[in-house]
């Protein structure tokens, strides 16, 4: 009845949440800057040994979603390449200097996917009208939109997110992502009357490495997915 994706960084995160019971991976690089396009080498690797449906996102950059022509291009040949590789679905998005969906060039992202599943993503939160962005979205053909209701996190945003899942009804999923853990899922799901759900349910790993250049003054942390929290979400969206 639920769906549950996970957010990855890293091969080993991916195959720890389909362990853990993740229904969908979305696939990321460069957690601080909130995610973008992963390598060649990720995806391959991930689509080798992902059991899950796995989406990688298409974001060329972190910062706005006001993207350049250039950066469309460069888009077109990321999807280009999920889709040769046999992804289940690319995560995308895009804004207009004024925050309306940009609507030509995500099509053309879209025409580019095929028969590829569309998320999209987290720009919807900085868009000026959710609602006639969302409706912009329904006709772009995407699947769901991955949103907190345009608020920092999903609990915060959880009044508009409950008008986007009525408004949506029939049309597309609105999957609540943003702050989504354990102890807040399941009111998520009741209140918002939403069925997928985005996490990252990260943690940081400190580093392995013995010797550490102490003039460096740095800490070369990595990040992963916490296997725990993963499956107490999945455990805790059975039972409602």
């Amino acid at each position: 009845m639920y769906t549950l994706e996970i957010c990855c960084y890293n091969l080993p995160s991916v195959l720890v949440a389909v362990d853990a019971g993740a229904d969908r991976i979305e696939l990321c690089m460069n957690p601080e800057d909130g995610g973008t396009t992963p390598s060649y080498g990720l995806i391959r690797a991930a689509r080798e040994r992902c059991t899950a449906k796995l989406y990688p996102i298409i974001r060329p950059r972190g910062g706005d979603f006001l993207y350049s022509p250039e950066e469309y291009e460069q888009m077109i040949l990321d999807i280009r390449l999920c889709h040769e590789l046999g992804c289940d679905g690319v995560v995308i998005g895009g804004l207009t200097p004024e925050g309306n969906v940009d609507y030509a060039n995500c099509a053309a992202l879209i025409a580019e996917a095929g028969t590829m599943g569309i998320t999209f993503h987290r720009a919807f939160d900085r868009a000026a009208d959710p609602f006639v962005a969302l409706k912009d979205i329904i006709d772009l053909g995407c699947e769901r939109i991955l949103t907190s209701g345009q608020f920092p996190t999903a609990i915060e945003g959880a009044s508009l997110l409950k008008k986007l899942v009525a408004k949506a009804a029939g049309h597309l999923s609105i999957m609540p992502g943003g702050g989504v853990r354990s102890t807040n899922i399941v009111a998520l799901a009741k209140e918002t009357g939403a069925k997928e759900f985005h996490t990252a349910a990260r943690i940081v790993l400190p580093s392995m490495m013995q010797f550490v250049n102490p003039d460096m003054q740095e800490q070369l942390n990595g990040v992963a997915v916490n296997a725990d929290e993963v499956r107490q979400m999945r455990q805790l969206l059975e039972t409602i």
